[in-house]
Order: C-alpha cells, then structure tokens, then sequence
C-alpha cells in the first residue's frame, strides 16, 4: 500500500482488483490506481457498473476474518478486495414544479397505490414454483430457494410495475413493495431478518436504479432529465444526489416524451398559434383546449427544465390566464343559478 503512495511505484504495483458485490450478482472491477478518496471510489463504481443509485461501501477486512467493515478511508482498501454495495435511503427530495394542465393521453396514468401494493402475475413456471413453496412454508415452515433466473423474474416483473407508477419510488414505498411479496408468498420470507424482507427491499432498489438506466439510454425524458451529474469525466458537474428533479405526491405524469410525431420546434409552433388565438376577440376555445393538451408535454418541460417563474410561465401560455377566467365565469354562473332557486323557494314558502 505504501509502494502505491511513492511517486517511483509502478502503475501496475499500484493497480487495484475489486469484487463488486451487489444485491443479485457480483462484478469485477479493475483500477489502474487507488482512486483519491472513498467518495471518488463509489463515482468510479457508478460510471463502470452503471449504477444509478446512492449507496455506501463495506469491504471483507481480512484483520477481522473477512467480516464486513464500513469503508471510511481508502488506504484501508486492500489492493485486491471483496467490496458490498449498501443502497442508502432515498432523502425524498423532489422538485417544486406543479402539473398545471390535465393530459388526454398520459404515459403514467396511476397514481402509487394507497393500500397493499398490488403484486403482478410472475411467469408459469415461478408462479407454480412459489404455489409449491407456499405449501410446503405452510406444512414445515421451510422456506424457499430461487434459482437465479427465478429471483430474476421476481424482480424484472415487480421492478416493471413499480415503474408503472413512479420512476422514483422512496425507501418506504420499496419497502412496502418487498413487504407486500412476502405476504403473499410467504416461502420468500428470509430467515434471520427482523422483517423477513430486508433482502428484498435491497434488490428492489438495484433493480430500480437499473431500470431507470435503461430507460434513460432509449430516451425517456423523465429519467435522462437527471443524467449528465458528475463523473471522472465532468468532475465540475452537480453530485449525482443533488437537485433530482422527480414528482411529487399525487404528480403521476411528471415529464412526458412528446407525442408521436412531434418535436420541441414543432410544439411551439403550436404554442405560438395558441398565443395568437387567444388575443382574438372571438377565441375558438374548442381548438385552444385541443392545441393545449397537444403541448402538455412541452409545458412540463418547460417548468421542470427551465424553472420559469408564474408570470414568465403565463406569459408563455397566456391561455392558462384565459381557462382561469372562464372557469370563473361558470362558477359565477352556477352560483347565480343556485341564487334563483334559493329566492324561488322562500317565495314558495310564504304562498
């Protein structure tokens, strides 16, 4: 470790092999060098292994028999070493953007589930699988053990669904996600947890964060919106963590791709023509309210992108300004109605 550290050591004394040990697989991973710090060690890990989460490291310290100890300074790190990956918990932080218009076709159009998180239809062969499991857990208690290809459609399908409802599930919702599998399958339930669960709630988490780097190589905007964070490469760049821009409660189509055919010159061109429509006397508000769902996705990208402030924003979409007047008008319409048949009916009253 010292020779690393002399400027006379050989790029090859100094070279490091690690284990990379994650929720359902391990990796190797070669290093020319000991990198400077802990925190430029799990950079390096995420750019190689492609991992899109926050998490810490612990490392098998041969002074202890190979147990697990938290990696707190790198000169600690053994040239070749087995490191685990520990997902941390997600901090819940979230952008301040609201969804100011309603979207006739969404790309998510469900909100996280209020109650037990609905667990899908694995393949026939898991599900008869599991249906074997649960039956002998009944009888003796024993649990079950997966293959990896079965663990690994366990997780592909749930790590799919949960997508379904949100790119960025929190540490509880995964948490419910994992508990929600070994209600219903019980045989899944791992001996020795305090929950029974823990070991799938990890796995959970890897699984989302591979997911969404899938995602994000094939264009979906509400993931690759938070690509391009720091790297060996753009070390001036934000922390990876920081200013992840992701919905909030209730937001189920945070930022949508544009719709099929369309691009951002093409939507505002759009946009220009509704700005036009509403200076006229005589507004066609049929064709306003059409051309408003058309560029949804373009107004989504112009608050979470651009952060514009309310009046900036307006006078961007200055239709937004002509649906608030409207709406009042209809409620100022109703109320008059209700007015009416309230007088008609004291009159009736003293007949």
């Amino acid at each position: 470790m010292e020779a690393c550290k002399s400027t006379s050591a050989s790029a090859e004394s100094c070279a490091m092999i690690l284990r990379v040990v994650e929720a359902d697989r391990a990796r190797k991973v070669k290093l020319s060098a000991r990198p400077a710090s802990v925190s430029a060690l799990i950079q390096i890990l995420k750019d190689q292994l492609q991992l899109d989460l926050e998490f810490s490291l612990q490392y098998e310290d041969p002074d202890f028999n190979n147990q697990l100890t938290s990696l707190d300074d790198i000169n600690e790190l053994p040239q070749k070493a087995v490191v685990h990956i520990l997902p941390m918990e997600s901090d819940g932080s979230t952008s301040s953007t609201e969804i100011l218009s309603d979207v006739s076709n969404p790309e998510r159009a469900k909100m996280w589930p209020r109650g037990d998180f609905p667990i899908p239809q694995f393949s026939y062969d898991v599900e008869l699988r599991l249906r074997q499991g649960n039956d002998e857990f009944e009888k003796s208690g024993k649990g079950l053990k997966l293959t990896r290809d079965q663990k690994h459609d366990i997780l592909e399908k749930l790590g799919s669904t949960m997508y379904d409802f949100k790119a960025y599930p929190d540490d509880k919702q995964i948490g419910k996600v994992a508990e929600a599998l070994v209600t219903k399958h019980p045989c899944l339930k791992e001996p020795g947890s305090d929950t029974g669960w823990n070991g799938w709630k990890i796995s959970l988490k890897f699984k989302m964060g591979n997911l969404r780097n899938k995602m994000r190589k094939i264009g979906c905007l509400e993931v690759a919106v938070n690509a391009g964070k720091r790297s060996q490469s753009r070390p001036e760049n934000e922390p990876s963590h920081s200013k992840i821009k992701k919905p909030r409660r209730s937001e189920v189509n945070y930022l949508p791709n544009f719709p099929q055919g369309e691009d951002e010159a093409s939507l505002e061109t759009v946009r220009q023509e509704i700005a036009v429509e509403v200076q006229k006397t005589e507004k066609n508000t049929s064709l306003i309210h059409k051309n408003m769902e058309k560029t949804f996705a373009l107004r989504r990208q112009n608050i979470v992108r651009g952060s514009p402030s309310v009046n900036e924003f307006l006078n961007l979409w200055p239709a937004l300004r002509v649906t608030s007047e409207v709406r009042k008008k209809k409620l100022l319409l109703v109320f008059i109605i209700y007015l009416l048949m309230w007088v008609c009916f004291i009159n009736l009253s003293f007949v």
